[in-house]
């Protein structure tokens, strides 16, 4: 399998690393300070804004759009790019490549009716409008999405929503326009998958209540931001609806599978600019008499952290080399494979360069808090570990049992 860069991908992926030199890195104190200071946090800043033109002048936007859905990239070329930009977490925003607005984009393109795409769409891929993804909900596992209790009810001509999510990622922006809300419109029916419908509920739409603004690990997420968001009574036309009733979990499973897989490209970049900043801290810095890369510990940390990021990253390539030639589909073993393995090699590897900067890994002059705390949200986010070790495990099952003669 070859997954040497052609020319014209080694040219883009040290464009986009020039970009990060010049614009992203150099922001890094000023996204700080803006963001320990403002009282408006969940306002795009107007350096965004201004980064955003720069990226879009420079043609680095919507990067992660696949050729099938007209863009230029394949996913195999893709994961380089989405690992560069992994390095700050707030970075992909900067290229219109962010989530849960390229899960939303891919869904409105694969599952969305013209004039969904000419409302929703087109401002997303130009970026002047933000989105959420409600799918999780505080009362019931979540990781098993058949318990979804929010109703999508037909009234008429239109559909009526209630129910409460929360970890609504992005549903805090103020240029948030549109959550894709998952619910149950047929709950007696008795395939369980084919009970949950999608729906385009415009967010200031009578009824959506924003409760409250869920941190994680103290962490703001700031300009994101996770919503609880409790759905009171929402009305809004049948239209609205995504590819129709009772196809909800099937609009799931193909948004979530690209999803999954530019998660784990961004957090084998976390990992890889982790073990740099180790890089340069072992020489910089000296305990009883040797430098900290004298000291055998250390020398053992660095190397299992390259072994673990170069096994990811392979991996990782791997499943969108998968992805490009037979579909998100067929590569879902590999997929439940990289979901499991980088996100715990990024939080593993981010907690050993924190361990090897001391007190100044927690603090926020280095990205590394904020790294690992990424990567500890996205061992449940798009499903916990768990289950997809349960999902890998039984397709290998089946899969060796169905090879025998």
């Amino acid at each position: 399998m070859d997954f040497e860069p052609s020319e014209k991908m080694v040219e883009m992926q040290a464009r986009l690393a020039a970009f990060m030199a010049e614009h992203i890195y150099p922001a890094e104190p000023v996204f700080r300070t803006h963001f320990e200071t403002t009282a408006t946090p969940f306002r795009t800043p107007d350096f965004f804004e201004d980064l955003k033109e720069k990226a879009r002048a420079e043609g680095l936007w919507n990067l992660f759009l696949p050729r099938a859905h007209g863009g230029s990239l394949s996913n195999l070329e893709y994961a380089p790019l989405a690992e560069i930009m992994g390095r700050v977490w707030w970075a992909p925003e900067i290229f219109n490549c962010n989530a849960p607005d390229t899960g939303n984009m891919e869904t409105l393109l694969l599952y969305g009716s013209d004039a969904q795409k000419a409302r929703w769409l087109e401002p997303l891929m130009a970026g002047d409008i933000r989105s959420g993804f409600a799918m999780t909900e505080p009362d019931v596992a979540s990781s098993d999405a058949t318990n979804i209790e929010c109703e999508i009810r037909r009234e008429g001509g239109d559909y009526v929503v209630n129910g409460r999510k929360w970890y609504t990622t992005g549903g805090m922006r103020e240029s948030c326009a549109v959550f894709i809300v998952m619910g149950k419109s047929d709950p007696d029916n008795p395939d369980r998958h084919k009970q949950q419908s999608m729906i385009l509920v415009p967010r200031d739409a009578p009824g959506v209540n924003i409760l409250r603004h869920v941190t994680t690990f103290g962490y703001s997420d700031a300009p994101f931001g996770e919503a609880e968001i409790v759905f009171d009574n929402v009305r809004v036309p049948a239209e609205n609806l995504l590819l129709g009733e009772g196809r909800g979990f099937e609009i799931a499973q193909g948004r979530l599978g690209p999803g999954r897989i530019h998660h784990c490209m961004r957090l084998v970049g976390a990992a890889q600019r982790a073990l740099e900043l180790v890089l340069d801290r072992v020489e910089a810095r000296s305990t009883f008499g040797r430098k900290l890369s004298q000291h055998q510990s250390v020398r053992e940390d660095i190397a299992q952290s390259w072994c673990e990021i170069e096994q990811a990253r392979l991996l990782t390539l791997k499943a969108a080399a998968k992805i490009d030639a037979e579909g998100a589909k067929a590569a879902r073993d590999l997929i439940a494979a990289i979901k499991i393995v980088a996100p715990k090699m990024a939080q593993t590897v981010i907690d050993r360069a924190i361990q090897i900067h001391g007190g100044a890994g927690l603090t926020q002059d280095l990205p590394l808090a904020e790294l690992f705390n990424y990567a500890r949200q996205i061992r449940l986010a798009d499903g916990p570990d768990q289950v997809h070790m349960m999902a890998l495990g039984r397709q290998l099952v089946r899969a060796h049992h169905a090879a025998k003669p």
